[in-house]
């Protein structure tokens, strides 16, 4: 096959493997393995060989470095405030556990020599921020514990790197001057480890203060923010990296974490931009690394390799974890949630890849042990991490399977009242308005509140959003109602996401000329509602009351006291199912059993056609 067709297949395999896997709700990992075998060594689309230059190991190394710098722009200094300790213990007590245990294990149940056992336990202290991240946006554990499994994924990935990196350049020492001194080994390690630390936060910063420094300058054009930023990343890996070898992923880590929590300016378009090329990156690095197997791997995994993928699991991690927390304040629970989440991944892949190359000539038959446990310990990891812990953080009471609390954007008077009705019926709120006034007044009220601004960079980190599935937007703003539909898209589905009506469709014009369907949520409540007319209801007496269904003539008796004074806002069903009264979705009438939050106006209030409107389609 020509190169111009491999390039293209990578690509087109890796996206495919990604689509696929978001359809069908699948770790897109395994896919992205699964495709990069078929296509290397099974078929010979891909060349296994090829895959093997040494342009593809560089390629794979700023691939990377990149990918860790997106990693490092997640990094809020507010949630390091929090987790810090229990960060630091992971990322270093817990690594050298880790890379103990592993090592031990390798030693004794895979038969390898002390050399190769060492390397590979340095290899699997790394976790892969690549699976653990979409992990954490898919369950939303409470409190600090995402937080601190997402701090550890990033930041163990160019700890662990150096020190599998180190080790090698031991061994590689050891074999050019004979068998060496522990002493002269260990120097030597402790100066390469102390160099590329401090040379990779040097550069990394330095690389940092460049990209603000030209965007509050306004020196360069917008549409060159983002090809500026991947050119200063680039070099900043390259730089570190010719200085230090191996620097270059502490430069871009620590890089991504500056640029992130600085506040000189806004970088969310560079955020965005990278977020996309990490997609893109790590599709075609796990179909290429894929592809440099060789059908011959497959021997190297036996029993035994089964029996080392569950020790790693089952004893080694919950060791790291338990044994590293010894002191902190983490409790139990989260400490268990922690000993079930270390999915390897793109990182342990790539340097097990180069190790192999490398050790060719020196261990000739105990470095083709590398590869191929690596990838059992990567594909058994994300497999297994992947499809349980969801239950698992449910049954640790860190998840919701199904939350239905509501984050309302909002916290003036009337959005208060109707918070608290949902607070009363038991259900998750959090409100977050910019007014300090309005989140004080929520707080005396009992509803758990934050200031903030709901279009700034740092809103998603800010918030936690445990057992919160739907977003109430109430803003007298239309645009600013839209613009925070569009920014929690990432986190809610489109049909849980809901704002008043725009003012324009209350003209009677359509709302579509100005903001189309995809930038607006769901209309809330009734055909005629909206922030002026829910102002004007509130000040004239309107409260919000619950009312519980007893059976089939509670709703006529509810429709024949109140008529058009009562509008639908929720109904509550079930186990703690909400369901939200919207424009666009006729609801039937509550179950007996059911409760009914509604606005009830005063009697002395009418409130015509709209309120009629809306009690209507419920009552159908």
């Amino acid at each position: 096959m020509s190169a111009l067709f491999s390039i293209a297949a990578v690509f087109v395999l890796g996206v495919s493997a990604q689509w696929i896997a978001w359809r069908y709700r699948v770790p897109s990992i395994l896919l992205l393995l699964t495709f990069g075998f078929i296509a290397g060594p099974v078929t010979g689309i891909l060349d296994p060989a090829a895959m093997r230059a040494e342009w593809v190991f560089t390629f794979v190394a700023l691939s990377i470095g990149i990918i860790l710098f997106e990693g490092g722009l997640s990094l809020r200094l507010d949630e390091l405030r929090e987790v810090g300790g229990a960060v630091g213990r992971l990322i270093t007590i817990g690594v050298l556990i880790t890379w103990i245990l592993a090592s031990i294990t390798s030693l004794f149940l895979l038969k390898l020599s002390l050399s190769i056992s060492i390397l590979i336990g340095a290899i699997l202290t790394v976790t892969g921020p690549t699976v653990i991240v979409p992990i954490l946006q898919h369950i939303r554990p409470k409190g600090r514990v995402g937080a601190l499994a997402k701090w550890e994924g990033i930041t163990i990935d160019p700890i662990g790197a150096i020190l599998a990196v180190l080790v090698l350049e031991a061994l590689v020492l050891i074999n050019e001057t004979g068998a060496g001194t522990v002493g002269s080994v260990a120097s030597h390690a402790l100066k390469g480890l102390l160099l590329e630390f401090f040379v990779g936060v040097g550069i990394g910063v330095a690389g940092a203060g460049i990209i603000v420094f030209l965007l509050r300058r306004r020196m360069v054009p917008d549409y060159l923010q983002n090809p500026m930023a991947l050119m200063v990343v680039i070099a900043v890996f390259a730089i570190s990296d010719a200085l230090q070898p191996e620097s270059g992923l502490v430069a871009t880590t620590a890089m991504g974490f500056v640029v992130a929590n600085q506040r000189l300016v806004a970088v969310r378009r560079i955020v965005e931009f990278k977020e996309d090329l990490r997609v893109l990156l790590i599709a075609a690095l796990f179909v290429m690394l894929a592809a440099q197997l060789d059908l011959g791997d497959i021997q190297y995994i036996g029993w035994e390799a089964i029996v080392f993928l569950l020790i790693l699991m089952l004893l080694v991690r919950p060791a790291a974890v338990f044994l590293s927390m010894l002191g902190t304040r983490l409790y139990v629970k989260e400490k268990m949630f922690l000993s079930w989440l270390a999915p390897r991944g793109i990182v342990a892949a790539a340097v097990a890849s180069l190790f192999t190359f490398r050790l060719a000539e020196i261990y000739p038959e105990e470095s083709q042990f590398i590869v191929p446990i690596v990838f059992l310990v990567i594909i058994g990891t994300v497999a297994i991490y992947g499809l349980t812990i969801s239950p698992v953080a449910r049954w640790l009471g860190l998840a919701e399977p199904n939350p239905q609390g509501v984050l309302f954007i909002g916290a003036h008077d009337w959005a208060r009242h109707i918070a608290s009705a949902l607070d009363q019926a038991g259900f998750s709120v959090l409100m977050v308005d910019t007014n300090p006034s309005n989140v004080t007044s929520a707080r005396e009220a009992g509803l758990h509140a934050l200031r903030g601004n709901v279009l700034s960079e740092s809103i998603l980190d800010e918030l936690d959003l445990s057992g919160i599935g739907r977003l109430i937007v109430l803003t007298p703003n239309d645009e600013v109602n839209s613009l925070t539909v569009v920014r929690f898209a990432q986190v809610f589905d489109s049909a849980e996401m809901y704002q008043l009506a725009t003012r324009d469709k209350q003209r009677g014009k359509d709302a579509d000329e100005k903001l189309v369907q995809h930038l607006r949520g769901r209309p809330l409540f009734g055909t005629g509602t909206n922030h002026t007319s829910l102002t004007a209801q509130f000040a004239a007496g309107a409260t919000v009351r619950t009312f519980t269904i007893e059976d089939e003539s509670t709703w006529s008796r509810l429709e024949a006291k109140y008529g058009s004074r009562m509008i639908p806002l929720f109904v509550v069903r079930g186990k703690n199912q909400l369901q939200v009264f919207s424009e666009d979705d006729s609801l039937v009438r509550p179950d007996p059993g059911n409760a009914l939050i509604a606005l009830i106006d005063p009697p002395a209030r009418k409130t015509g056609t709209v309120a009629a409107r809306s009690g209507g389609e419920a009552a159908r």
